[in-house]
């Protein structure tokens, strides 16, 4: 066990198969075991700790964990002071942030902030729904939910404040969306102290950079070519302007290399495409990692 030690939070419940496979991609191993809080990194150096999203704000600002994986939401909601190192956009459907929604029945008179005055307003985020009502001027009775917010209206509550990524549970429960309150995406962040640590930072920082360029990674695909010198103007304008391929010389000087990065969703219209074109030994590979 190394000497030093970065203790790092780990997100429980929905974000958590999507950070294994975020952490894979970068190249670390986390493994999570039955029964156990404590998940297995292959990092001698990174102690993990799983933690529910909605507490990892409060256990890095207190210093119990040094940093952690948690929604912008939950340090909003916890008022938590803690260093922010990165954002990082993922989750367990999309790459898209989460939104915070005001929602109420399809038949409810509510359709604005002021049509809330004096109504009952069920949500995880107290915090986030009081303050939002205030900065409209509305008073309402604002309470926790425990969970199935969605089933609340409209007979434990007029309106709730739930989170959503496509929409499609609100609707499923006759639902319809009043207007956003918040937008959140995961962010990487840091106990102060920790952050200041040069050990830690440093350990902190590599961890974010692969981390980062797994992200870039996501959806991309290598692709290289042989190419005539002669085709190569042709086959040039065939891929996306905005990529630089690398050309090299092969042993016939009549010919190059090519190589270059796609989306992975353009390369099935282009393969056919650049081998008309002249282009051979077309080879795609795929990606872990992309950093600039």
């Amino acid at each position: 066990m190394s000497a030093m030690q970065l203790k790092l939070g780990v997100p429980a419940g929905s974000l958590q198969d999507a950070t294994a496979e975020l952490f894979r991609k970068a190249g670390y191993k986390l493994t999570f075991t039955n029964r156990s809080y404590y998940p297995t990194i292959d990092d001698p150096d990174i102690h993990c700790t799983l933690i529910r999203a909605q507490e990892m704000a409060r256990y890095v600002q207190d210093g119990s964990l040094d940093c952690g994986l948690t929604g912008y939401d939950w340090i909003i909601e916890n008022d938590a002071q803690v260093t922010e190192l990165a954002e990082l956009v993922f989750s367990k459907v999309s790459r898209k942030p989460v939104r915070w929604v005001l929602a109420v029945p399809n038949d409810s008179p509510i359709h604005e902030p002021k049509d809330l005055q004096g109504k009952r307003i069920a949500t995880e985020v107290v915090n986030i729904t009081q303050k939002w009502l205030a900065s409209h001027g509305v008073t309402a009775n604002v309470e926790f939910s425990w969970g199935a917010t969605e089933v609340k209206p409209p007979k434990l509550a007029d309106a709730i404040v739930e989170v959503t990524e496509t929409g499609s549970s609100l609707r499923a429960n006759n639902l319809r969306i009043v207007c956003d309150l918040l937008q959140s995406t995961t962010r990487f962040i840091a106990n102060p102290a920790a952050a200041a640590d040069s050990w830690k930072r440093r350990k902190m920082d590599d961890l974010i950079l692969m981390l980062r360029g797994a992200m870039a990674a996501e959806g991309k695909v290598g692709l290289m070519m042989n190419v005539r010198k002669t085709d190569l103007p042709a086959i040039l304008a065939l891929l996306p302007a905005l990529q630089t391929p690398t050309i090299a010389s092969l042993s016939d000087p009549n010919w190059v290399d090519v190589n270059t990065i796609l989306e992975e969703n353009t390369v099935r219209r282009l393969l056919p495409d650049l081998k008309r074109a002249g282009a051979c030994g077309l080879v795609e590979y795929p990606l872990n990692k992309i950093i600039e």
